[in-house]
């Protein structure tokens, strides 16, 4: 059996993906917009011996399997990939085919990221965020665009720029913390300093932004000087948890939560509700999974071993429960997942754009990564096997007083 032939039987011809491999067999037209190809025998070791997502992000970090044409029109073809129609003697011949590769264990590529210690101890969590982040900042401007903001943009309309709605993220974040001047703003997770910027300068607050890339740190305070902010701003290269400030008017945390682990939210919940004075809002803003049905970690998953190590994802409920319980009272939420396959469209453009000299600055493997990851996770969004919501929460002042109005609009 030739390796067209078995990419024939698992994939059939109606999902519009042309095969090729280094045994010189084919499928389909080769002149085709989405062609997977196999380019060594190492591929298919990876391949067998993980046979799922981990192996393939393997063999393609690695160059043994080139997605040639748009990685995230070719993935969306093939997922979610539907195996009902093989029989037992399909299964049986590949099988025989493949076992013998399964024993070969090929040594992962150097991206691939397995941390030691606690997990989310502080010196853990610092290393899984540095792996992430401190990538390279001029790296990331040429992904992210002019705005350095790694979250979700809120688009007014579909053809919006990614500036506009980055802007308009941010600025849905201050008005359903109802910023006024003279606020206090702490931005957990501030990520390049985007919330603390648009906020001191659009909302006249007082603001602190900590993260535990020290590469955004810098970027963040150079930021802060070039605006000329510096009597107003802070961003600070340290740990949530070492905030020692309190008596906060808001907190915003736009992408942090994916990072706690799901044991922590009570402790982080409760901890950021301490920080709060009463009447005090908090607005958190994560990716979240439609269900909890499935692990909310997975170990030997591509996205936590090449790209957010000891990164958990819950339901949307569940962590309503936890900020609930730690006692904010839950005033609004929503689900923005179609503005994250939108933000990702743009960020999976803008690496195309800068292909060669993102290249030249991280190496083709870290590349690779991220254009693998950035279209699967478009690819998510669009079929909600993740979601993003915000949900606003709000500290009660004495007799249960909320400082809301009878009915908040934030569009």
């Amino acid at each position: 059996m030739k390796l067209a032939d078995a990419f024939n039987m698992v994939v059939g011809p109606e999902r519009n993906v042309s095969f090729r491999a280094y045994d010189g067999s084919t499928f389909g037209p080769q002149d085709h917009d989405a062609i997977l190809e196999i380019t060594t025998p190492r591929a298919i070791q990876y391949l067998a011996s993980a046979p799922s997502q981990l192996g393939i992000a393997r063999a393609y970090v690695n160059g043994d399997l080139e997605i040639v044409g748009d990685a995230y029109t070719t993935l969306s073809r093939l997922y979610p990939m539907d195996t009902r129609h093989l029989t037992r003697s399909d299964k049986i011949t590949l099988w025989k085919k493949f076992a013998p590769f399964a024993f070969k264990r090929p040594k992962p590529p150097a991206q691939e990221r397995v941390l030691a210690g606690t997990r989310h101890s502080k010196r853990r969590d610092a290393q899984a965020i540095q792996h992430h982040y401190d990538v390279s900042n001029r790296f990331y401007r040429w992904v992210l665009g002019p705005s350095m903001a790694y979250t979700c943009a809120v688009f007014p309309t579909e053809d919006a720029s990614l500036e506009v709605a980055q802007e308009g993220k941010f600025d849905l974040v201050a008005r359903k913390l109802n910023l006024k001047p003279g606020m206090t703003l702490l931005d957990v997770g501030c990520g390049w300093g985007g919330m603390v910027l648009h906020a001191v300068k659009n909302y006249g607050v007082q603001a602190i932004g900590v993260t535990l890339s020290e590469q955004q740190a810098i970027w963040g305070q150079d930021a802060i000087k070039e605006a000329g902010l510096e009597g107003s701003a802070q961003i600070r290269f340290c740990d949530y948890r070492d905030v020692t400030e309190t008596d906060f008017d808001a907190i915003s945390s736009i992408g942090l939560t994916e990072h706690i682990g799901r044991a922590h939210y009570p402790a982080y919940f409760s901890f950021l509700n301490d920080k709060l004075k009463p009447e005090g809002r908090m607005l958190n803003h994560t990716i979240t999974r439609p269900g909890d049905t499935e692990p909310t970690h997975y170990r030997k998953s591509f996205i936590n071993r090449y790209v957010f190590p000891d990164g958990e994802l819950s339901a949307p409920g569940v962590i309503m429960n936890a900020f609930n319980d730690s006692g904010f009272e839950i005033r609004h939420g929503e689900n923005l997942r179609e503005h994250y396959a939108l933000t990702l469209k743009h960020w999976c453009q803008n690496l195309e754009d800068h292909w060669e000299e993102a290249v030249t600055e991280v190496g083709l493997g870290t590349a690779r990564v991220w254009r693998l990851y950035m279209a699967a996770s478009r690819m998510g969004f669009e079929m909600n096997t993740i979601q993003l919501h915000q949900m606003l929460g709000v500290k009660l002042g004495p007799r249960g007083k909320s400082g809301m109005p009878l009915r908040a609009v934030f569009s």
